[in-house]
Order: structure tokens, then sequence, then C-alpha cells
């Protein structure tokens, strides 16, 4: 056991998508241990429906350069498309507010303006850089899997980024790659059995970064909670 929640409480706190990272290598025993301390997330029955795939140096450098070559394809909607629709068909207040105050944050930040297509999409093409990173993790799981393992994987996916922050690494999960699925999947030689799930980066964030500097709000307890006694 801990011997303070605080240890805790700063490591979920301190978590932020980072989108500029440090060169830095990032030690295998590390990333042994984060996901030993991961794979104690809860799961169903215990099915524990969590695969991983850890992609580093010359095979990350190969990946993200056919990435990127497939989002800049001109032809890149016809060609690719997410297995899965990871937002709403159809957007209502207040996600689709808050989604908007995201990007403009971040575009302001950057000195992006409204309808300026091209920095935009430079700056989305980052995640298929991984953010400069020097690890990327692609989490799988099997098709045969059913919502509430999806809802274990996310419990999965928030301990390794808890983990994380315990040993001073950063993250950014990532869904910007589920479109290219089809990519990823010949480069890792995922068996046809298994889907993308997300993608994710880790290294040490460049605090020096802009980028880094955006802290993203969060609703008060009182908003989304209700207390019945």
């Amino acid at each position: 056991m801990t011997t303070s929640p605080n240890q805790v409480d700063a490591a979920l706190i301190s978590r932020r998508s980072i989108r500029a990272f440090l060169p830095t290598p990032v030690a295998r025993a590390d990333i042994e241990a984060i996901l030993e301390a991961a794979s104690r997330a809860p799961s169903g029955t215990n099915t524990q429906p969590w695969k991983v795939y850890v992609v580093t140096g010359e095979s990350l450098a190969c990946l993200s350069q056919a990435l990127v070559a497939a989002y800049n394809d001109p032809r890149r909607d016809a060609l690719y498309q997410e297995e899965y629709r990871y937002y709403p068909h159809q957007w209502v207040s207040p996600y689709i507010d808050r989604r908007r105050k995201i990007g403009w944050d971040l575009y302001g930040l950057l000195g992006i303006e409204k309808g300026d297509k091209v920095r935009m999409q430079e700056q989305h093409a980052q995640n298929y850089r991984f953010f400069g990173a020097p690890v990327g993790l692609f989490f799988t799981i099997e098709r045969v899997m059913e919502r509430g393992s999806w809802l274990d994987y996310g419990m999965f996916l928030q301990a390794i980024m808890t983990a994380a922050r315990g040993r001073g690494l950063d993250t950014c999960p990532q869904a910007a790659f589920t479109p290219f699925h089809r990519v990823i999947a010949e480069h890792l030689g995922l068996p046809p059995e298994e889907q993308l799930v997300c993608g994710m980066s880790l290294g040490f964030a460049d605090e020096s970064a802009l980028v880094n500097t955006l802290r993203t709000d969060r609703e008060p307890v009182e908003r989304f909670t209700r207390f019945l006694d």
C-alpha cells in the first residue's frame, strides 16, 4: 500500500497528453515495469483482454514514415477508414463544446488561425511522428470480445499512463491511429483476429515546448456527481 494518497493523486493529476517529447531513450526495464503494474487493472472475470505491441528504434521510424505517407495521401479518406467509431455520429452539447474548445485552445496556443487547414494538417500529422517520442505502444483486442472488455481496456490504459507518471515519464493516448489500422497491422504483423484499439506515445516530455503548456479544463465534481443519502 502507498504511504500517502497524495502519491497516487499526484500521478493521476499530473497526467496530460504530451505533444512534444525528448528523444531520450526509455529503458526496456521501465516499459516492462509499467506494463506489469498496469496488468493489475481489473477486467471482468479476469479476462485480461489487452495485447500490447511496443515499437522503438528502426521499427518505429519505418512505421512513422508509412503512417505520415498514408495521412498525407490525397486519397486518404477513400483508402483508410476506422474500424470502429470513436466519436458519436451526432454531436450534442456539452461534448461538442468541450471538443471545440480544446481544438481552438491548442491551435490558438500555436498561432494557427481558424481556416488554416495546411497548418492544422501539419499539426495533426505530428501524431504519426509520435510527437518525437522514442516509444510507440499499440493496443489490440480480439474481435470476439464484447463491449465490456473495451471498458476493461480503458482501465488498463489509464493504469499504464498513471504508472508512467510514477516513473517521471509522460504519454499521449492516440485514437488518431485507428483509421490506419491496415498500415499498422502490416508493420506489426497483427493476426486478422486482432483489432486495433488505439496507440500511445511514451517518453520524457519536452518541457521547453510551447505545445506542452496547454492545460485542459475539467468539470468540478459537483457538476457530474449526485450524492444520494
